[in-house]
């Protein structure tokens, strides 16, 4: 053999090495029993920052499940993830969101368990009630499916907007009628609504992204309320796949966050004292969130 070709060949070694090693560490990873250190139960959030999230690790940890939070800046990411199969678990998002992802998508991710219902408020820097919103002013709405028919319900409960029909879980921002409005509404990315103020007279934001905009839940001049029994198609869940739904360490995790005072407080103070705490069986969310399809289906 030529020089040239040992050379290439003593070149190569390692790199054959290290690929055995991944390979070996990956199969390792596979064969660990899920929620263990060697193979941590991924769950997806939006804003995993959030303080509360720490603590739920740790309670967690104390119950023997090692537990991996994975940020998203964004609401579309997390369900393509979990389908994909990147995290085991997302808590981002209430019934009317994952029903219409998956019927947008054609996926089957399935609640096994609920968190909280948390109200959707209506936010401004500029003016401290609705009543003091000029006419013809500009305001945010997300722009998602789900919390963009949510939103225009608040305003329209409020006086700003008017929308055909009496309005719906589906209604957008092209189903307001603007001459019976005081307000115009603009569409954005949810995280961008809080960043539209002060240059637009006020904004729906989502719990999410309240402190983005140097506010406090206490602070909006309008909101829903999450104790009507309409509001049940906003609990918001744990997510897997189908497959995964009777898997018990996920569900264990569901029991882990009703379970934990520390949780609960943590996740209050976040909310700013206006979250609502519900544990809905599974089979109940289920079938909440057939009925929205089912609807989705209907209204196609």
């Amino acid at each position: 053999m030529s020089k040239k070709k040992i050379f290439a060949a003593l070149a190569a070694l390692p790199l054959i090495a290290t690929l055995a090693a991944c390979s070996s560490s990956t199969s390792a990873d596979e064969a660990a029993e899920k929620g263990t250190a060697d193979n941590p139960v991924k769950i997806g959030v939006v804003g995993a920052s959030d303080p509360y999230w720490q603590t739920y690790t740790e309670a967690a940890a104390d119950e023997g499940i090692t537990v991996e939070i994975v940020d998203f800046g964004e609401y579309t990411q997390p369900n393509p993830a979990l389908a994909e199969g990147d995290i085991d678990i997302n808590q981002f998002q209430h019934i009317i969101y994952l029903a219409q992802y998956n019927e947008a998508s054609g996926d089957d991710l399935t609640p096994i368990g609920a968190t909280a219902i948390y109200p959707l408020g209506l936010y401004s820097t500029q003016y401290d009630s609705v009543e003091d919103i000029p006419d013809g002013a500009e305001v945010a709405v997300p722009n998602d499916e789900s919390n963009q028919a949510r939103g225009l319900l608040v305003l329209q409960s409020a006086g700003l907007i008017e929308l055909k029909d009496g309005g719906s879980v589906f209604s957008t921002v092209a189903d307001v009628d603007e001459a019976a409005s005081r307000v115009t509404v603009t569409a954005l990315e949810a995280s961008l609504t809080p960043t539209s103020l002060p240059d637009l007279a006020a904004a729906i934001i989502n719990n999410d992204f309240i402190e983005d905009a140097g506010l406090k839940a206490s602070d909006a001049i309008a909101q829903d309320d999450p104790a009507d029994p309409n509001a049940v198609p906003y609990i918001n869940i744990f997510v897997t796949k189908a497959e995964d739904a009777d898997n018990e360490v996920y569900n264990k995790l569901v029991d882990i966050y009703h379970n934990s005072q520390d949780v609960l407080d943590g996740v209050q103070e976040t909310a700013g004292g206006t979250a609502q705490f519900v544990d809905t069986p599974a089979d109940e969310l289920q079938a909440s969130l057939d009925d929205v399809v089912a609807d989705i289906k209907a209204n196609s």
